[in-house]
């Protein structure tokens, strides 16, 4: 039986950045605007967090059952490795799954941002099918899209709109920042991952692209997110401060240039990650400022 460390570990904090960054980045368009609302931020943060945990239990379930994770480098895989009961790990991701929804109503009803029901609905059954289901699209290259739309555009924009009942292009901007760092994420989880998921037919981006190309696609997400703090620096040159940030990048960026492999790549999901939350919080930290010398 799995220790509650273990189950931790099974929640894969690393990732959990991913579910954070966006929130703040999505709060902080809103306060530029006037309307940032701390109570309804820290539902949305609930919503992300258990959404994110959800997708990492469902994936070790999903993953574990086919027996794709009985030979991966990294975190703790509690279904690949025996540790737990392949039904009670599935039974914490519907269970994580579920508080996201219950927090994701609360937070609809308390904003009346109605419109924002059904997208949740459907990024809930995104999350399953992610690994999950007959024909699941992590295996065809397609969880970088999720990444980017679900825990970039929805999550951060969501925020916003709950905040401010509005879109802004800041709140864009900062999207696809915080978009494209957690695809990035995601992209180095699957460089590490090529050999075994080649050997277990999981298709991924990085299995299609091959290694040398997934490297470059690193690259060019975190080129992106900081093409992204520049457009926000129109709206706010304070924005500017998310280039500060830029250090835990580039470390990550050497080591996925240096033809790192395997367990060489597992501090680059975390450098990765706090390079995502980093990157938010400057930028918000901007906000602020610009806020406060009006």
């Amino acid at each position: 039986m799995a220790s509650l460390a273990q189950w931790a570990a099974g929640a894969r904090p690393r990732t959990l950045p991913a579910a954070v960054a966006p929130v703040v980045l999505g709060t902080a368009a809103a306060h530029l605007r006037g309307r940032a609302d701390l109570a309804l931020a820290i539902l949305a943060l609930v919503v992300a967090l258990a959404l994110q945990v959800g997708v990492n239990y469902a994936n070790d379930y999903s993953d574990g059952v086919r027996g794709t994770d009985e030979e991966r480098v990294g975190p703790v895989r509690l279904v690949g490795q025996r540790l737990a009961d392949p039904r009670n790990v599935k039974a914490a991701a519907f269970l994580s799954f579920g508080a996201g929804a219950l927090a994701g109503l609360a937070l609809v009803a308390l904003s009346g941002a109605w419109l924002l029901l059904p997208l949740g609905a459907i990024a809930v059954l995104a999350a399953w099918r992610y690994t999950g289901g007959d024909n699941p699209y992590g295996y065809r290259g397609l969880g970088e899209v999720y990444v980017f739309v679900f825990f970039g555009l929805m999550a951060t924009l969501g925020t916003l709109y709950t905040q401010a009942d509005a879109i802004s292009w800041f709140g864009v901007f900062g999207a696809v920042g915080v978009g494209a760092i957690a695809s990035a994420i995601l992209v180095a989880n699957n460089l590490r991952d090529i050999p075994t998921d080649t050997e277990h037919g999981k298709r991924t981006l990085a299995v299609r692209l091959g290694d040398t190309r997934t490297r470059r696609l690193y690259g060019v997400l975190v080129a992106v997110s900081v093409g992204m703090v520049l457009l926000m620096a129109l709206v706010t040159p304070w924005a500017l401060l998310g280039l500060l940030a830029l250090p835990l990048a580039v470390r990550s960026l050497a080591a996925v240039r240096s033809d790192a492999t395997g367990r060489a790549l597992v501090p680059v999901l975390a450098a990765t990650g706090l390079y995502e939350v980093a990157y938010a919080v400057l930028v918000a930290v901007g906000v602020v400022i610009e806020v406060a010398l009006r």
